[in-house]
């Protein structure tokens, strides 16, 4: 089986200096980026466990549920089409 790898990033903040963000220690600032990507690999890690595992495992033992690729574009760009 291959490996598959989630790479992610968020922006920190940043500031002048003497500016707003002067009074707020280094490790705090650092501390809000950190915060927001462990709360993003929960929802991943969630969402990988609850349905991307149970979907694959299901299209594992009947392949004959898969879906082909355009219909998966088609049906995308109608619920994309609806939220316009």
């Amino acid at each position: 089986m291959q490996q598959a790898f989630i790479c992610d990033a968020i922006r920190t903040p940043f500031g002048r200096y003497g500016g707003a963000l002067s009074s707020v220690r280094a490790d705090d600032l650092g501390a809000v980026p950190l915060r927001a990507l462990m709360a993003r690999d929960r929802a991943v890690e969630s969402w990988l466990r609850d349905q991307v595992g149970p979907a694959y495992d299901a299209l594992k033992a009947d392949p004959s549920r898969a879906v082909p690729t355009e219909e998966v574009r088609t049906r995308l760009a109608t619920e994309h089409a609806k939220t316009r």
